[in-house]
Order: structure tokens, then sequence, then C-alpha cells
């Protein structure tokens, strides 16, 4: 569903989704962050942007950056030709390049009292299930720190077959990851449009997508630059993965200062709206599209615990049945074999049934570490009875 709007040049105010966000995942694209012509930081954009993060910082939001620009920046430091570059040279590039994006975001994030944290990520560490979980429990614990992570992609090590080839698509796989609540794309125009407004003339904004349907995708240009590997095609892709999950998407210009300040402001800006929140997908996932390697039977004060909305401890742990890997989902059962739930269990089958019955203190001296409290964590877990 599209609802366009010519006229609608400038909202007065943002809308409610934004107020509301609590947790927002912010792509900066290369040509927004690197200059072309030197090859160096666009400082003052930064500055700007990062007074952006910190203004939302205050405010409580929970704030995790996708950026791009290690590789443009370290293609200018090693004198690396225009155009295309090999896989190897990429892959040399990033690795220059990495240490002076991290190095800037420390920086200007120490300037404003915050604590800046480089993750660095594949394909496979958002598809496989175990490095999901490690990658996931990471930001999620650097959230609980204050801290901004900066996810980037991990060019250095990536091969043609394990890489996204755009930050879109892995900054809408990040929101997914974390659950989050809005995904902005800052982007080289102000959202999407009926067709390309440099080609079209009498192109026309669209202010609000609530459904990513063919028509949709045909409006999609497919334009990139030399250090931006991305359209408007990726974007849309990424709409897909995000409003999935239940987060909500911003396409906005970021050719301006202060753009995250702007949609604060009412700037014209292209949302598309999911149609349930975070936690809800997830849930739904959890108990319709996954299929269980095993079953956790509780006692019945774990049953009543879970009802309440906790989370499951090994304590009310009474038997184990299957084989399973960390991550993976299970049947939750009463003691009389009835199905509460399903989740995704925090400890494989072996090293759950060592820690079935036992306190949450006690678990790292009967595995040698210092794993998890809860066995099912209540964000993991999707219950058929309220």
């Amino acid at each position: 569903m599209v609802r366009p709007s010519a006229s609608d040049a400038t909202t007065l105010t943002a809308r409610p989704e934004w107020a509301e966000a609590q947790r927002i995942v912010v792509k900066i694209g290369s040509a927004l962050l690197t200059d072309r012509t030197t090859g160096r930081i666009k400082s003052a954009w930064l500055n700007s942007l990062m007074d952006d993060v910190a203004e939302l910082a205050k405010a409580g939001k929970e704030i995790v950056l996708v950026s791009s620009g290690s590789i443009a920046l370290g293609r200018h430091a090693l004198n690396l030709p225009k155009g295309p570059l090999e896989l190897e040279q990429s892959q040399a590039a990033a690795a220059v390049g990495q240490i002076s994006l991290a190095h800037a975001y420390q920086e200007l994030a120490a300037a404003r009292g915050l604590t800046a944290a480089q993750v660095l990520l594949t394909l496979g560490d958002t598809e496989e299930r175990q490095r999901y979980l490690n990658a996931r429990n990471t930001i999620e614990v650097l959230l609980a720190l204050k801290a901004i992570p900066v996810v980037n992609e991990n060019d250095t090590v990536a091969t043609a077959e394990i890489r996204y080839g755009d930050n879109d698509r892995l900054s809408a796989r990040v929101a997914s990851m974390v659950s989050a609540d809005c995904l902005v794309l800052l982007s080289d125009i102000d959202g999407l449009y009926t067709a390309p407004p440099n080609d079209d003339p009498n192109a026309e904004h669209i202010p609000l997508v609530t459904e990513i349907t063919p028509e949709i995708e045909a409006m999609a240009g497919d334009a990139g630059t030399e250090l931006s590997k991305g359209g408007m095609k990726t974007k849309i892709t990424a709409g897909k993965i995000a409003l999935a999950a239940g987060t909500d998407m911003v396409i906005t210009t970021g050719k301006i200062y202060h753009p995250l300040r702007a949609i604060s402001e009412g700037a014209r800006v292209t949302w598309f709206i999911a149609k349930s929140d975070p936690v809800t997908a997830k849930k739904r996932w959890i108990s319709g599209q996954l299929v269980p390697n095993g079953q956790i039977f509780l006692d019945a004060g774990a049953e009543k615990a879970l009802l309440t909305g906790k989370s499951l401890l090994p304590a009310g742990v009474t038997r184990i049945d299957g084989a399973f890997g960390r991550g993976d989902a299970v049947i939750i059962r009463s003691a009389d074999g009835r199905e509460l739930g399903r989740g995704l269990v925090a400890y494989a089958a072996d090293e759950a049934r060592r820690i079935m019955g036992k306190r949450s203190g006690e678990i790292a001296a009967i595995l040698g570490y210092e794993g998890r409290d809860t066995l099912i964590h209540r964000d993991d877990m999707a219950l058929t009875r309220t």
C-alpha cells in the first residue's frame, strides 16, 4: 500500500514511531562518510552525526551504527586504482581503512562522553545459528553497558561467497538480530519516489509505505557510485528484511548536517511501517517457523514463573529430551506433558542436562565457564498460554 504526495515536501512533526523507538540502527554509506576526491573522512559531517547520536543517547535511546567506509578509506591510502577492485585488493584496503574508521568513531564518541565499540560481521555471522547468537549477545551487552556498537562487514576475511556486498542488507540483518524498533538508511536521496527523480521530473515522493509490493519494487532504481555499491533496490531488499522482523524503516537523505535530528524535526523521508513490533515478530517466528530439536519439561513452580513473564531457569527443569545445539528451538512442556510454548535454548543438550535442576549460581562450577543465568530467556520464548 502506497500513499504518494507530491505536495508533502515537509511534515510539521516526525511520525510517532520515531519518538517511540527505543532501539535504533543507523546505516551510514561510504559516499556520505568519505570524500571521493581526497579519500578522507568528511569530519564535519561525521561530527554532526555524532552530535545527533549523543542527543538520542541522552534521551535514553540505544543506537547501533552500521558503517561503510573502510575500503573507501584504505584504497586511497594504498593508492589503488579507480574502478572495481579485485577481492584481495578490497581486503587489503579494508585492513588499512578499518583502523582509521574505528579511530574516528572512537575519538568522536569519547569527545561526547560516549564509548564506541567495533563489531565486524560477515554474512555467515548472521546466518549460522551459534555465530548469530554470539554476535547478538555481544551487541546486547554493549548496549546494556551504554556503548555505541559500530558494525561493519568484515571485508578483511570475507570471501566473495560470504559477503553481503552492501551495508543496506547488513544493517537490516543487524536490526533484525537485535530486535530494533527502527532502521534508518541514510541515503543520497530523501526517500522513495515513484521513479528515479534524476531521470523523471514528474516523479513523486512517497512518504509512507505499509507493504512492499511488486509495484514498490519496480519503482527502485539501481544507481550507485564508485564508493557506494547500494542503490534503491538494495534499500527495498533491506526493507523486506526489516519489516518481516517487525522493525520500522526510514529512508532519508544523509547529504545534510544533523540528518537524524532532521527526522525528529519532520524532514521529508519515506517511512516503511511494520505490521507488528519486533518482539511479536520474533515470537511468531519462534512459534511457527522453526523446527524444534528437543523438549524441556518443567516443574509447577517454573511453569507458574513463565506464565508471569519470567525467563526459564535451570532450577525449574526436570527432564530434557532430544539432541539440540545452543540456539536451537525446543518445545517447553509442563510436568504432565502439556505444551507451554517454544523457545531458543541457551545451552546445548549435554550441557543443559548437566545444569538442569541446579541454581544459576552453580552453572560456572558445573560447566567450567560463566554462561547465561537462564536456560531460555523470556525474549527468546513464545508461549501458547498467557
